[in-house]
């Protein structure tokens, strides 16, 4: 038995990895649409404590609801991040060009003579190829807007039948009960990292689009909401999040002053978001060991490229939360955890 176990296991694992990669196109935006389904849920549940939703309206008409304003929302996002896009596309030859100017200042603030050390770096590291690799990143999930939106049905209606479903597989009334509140308080602590994280995100990246637009960035919009993806990525995330609209101005302007007010005002946020608004707000919510965090976001990477990166974290804390509240697979979540501790949980 321990013989057919060594062997399954790492076939298991290299089956689950091939899965992952060629199953990505329709990976992706499920998990999209749950991470959509929780947030019409928060929404939902927050319009429901006003007594007149509450009483009045039907499930199925506060998931509508909600479900509009969610849609609305994402579709006028897409919008503007359309339009931002095809702005930065447009005035790319523009901010190339400065790489030079910005090399030659270099030189005769310093007296060394580095325009060609940097038209190599440059050559090297092609801020163009950056930029248009994360615009196909965006670009796909655009595309992908209608799958997801097709889960996210789905995934309403499935709501609404599952606890007759839940019942009709277990007929016995205490472990009914038993698995029903072991659900409940899965979904509980997955909607809470959710929610929360997403308003955090989104705080940052409000607060980052204000100090863009007062500093003159181009499409600011645009950073924002690159700004609100990658603050889903912990610490890795708001370094990233914060240089490359830093290095955007140094390209846009010519000039060291814009860069420099960027780099202040917009790790200033992080810093303050980060250290001392999220740990009070997120609690333990996120309870993952930096390596593992490291390990996900390489490993999410390779296989789904910036998006993986992107849900890399929302992902593995899921699976703590979930691995946590089953006894056969806690072993799990107290190897990826920050502490071992899961009594937060």
């Amino acid at each position: 038995m321990k013989n057919a176990n060594k062997i399954i296991i790492p076939i298991a694992i290299i089956a689950t990895v091939i899965v992952l990669i060629y199953g990505q196109s329709i990976l992706i935006p499920f998990i999209l649409a749950i991470i959509l389904w929780f947030l019409i849920r928060a929404v939902r549940n927050l319009y429901r404590k006003v007594p007149l939703f509450r009483d009045r309206l039907p499930l199925w008409l506060q998931n509508t609801v909600a479900a509009i304003m969610m849609f609305v929302l994402a579709g006028i996002c897409i919008q503007l991040l359309t339009i931002n896009i095809q702005v930065l596309s447009k005035s790319l030859p523009v901010y190339e060009s400065n790489v030079r100017h910005i090399a030659e200042n270099i030189n005769a603030a310093f007296n060394i003579d580095i325009v060609s050390v940097l038209s190599d770096f440059s050559g090297e590291m092609d801020f163009t190829k950056l930029l248009s690799g994360l615009f196909s990143s965006l670009t796909n999930i655009f595309g992908n807007t209608f799958t997801i939106l097709l889960y996210t049905l789905f995934l309403l209606l499935e709501e609404s039948v599952f606890g007759r479903k839940l019942k009709a597989m277990y007929s016995d009334p205490s472990r009914y009960e038993t698995i029903n509140n072991l659900i409940q308080k899965v979904d509980k602590s997955v909607s809470s990292y959710i929610t929360l994280k997403t308003i955090v995100s989104f705080s940052t990246g409000l607060f980052s689009y204000l100090a863009l637009l007062f500093i003159g960035i181009d499409s600011p919009f645009f950073w924002a909401f690159f700004i609100f993806l990658l603050n889903y990525i912990p610490t890795i995330g708001s370094l990233i999040a914060t240089g490359f609209p830093t290095v955007f101005a140094l390209l846009q302007f010519g000039e060291f002053a814009p860069a420099i007010y960027v780099l202040l005002i917009v790790g200033a946020i992080q810093v303050v978001v980060g250290n001392i608004i999220e740990p009070k707000v997120m609690g333990n919510t996120l309870n993952v060991s930096s390596l593992v965090v490291l390990l996900a976001l390489s490993f999410w990477g390779a296989i789904w490229g910036i998006t993986g990166m992107i849900l890399s974290v929302p992902v593995t804390v899921i699976i703590v939360i979930v691995c946590s509240e089953f006894p056969a697979t806690r072993f799990i979540a107290v190897l990826l955890s920050e502490k071992g501790d899961l009594k937060g949980r």
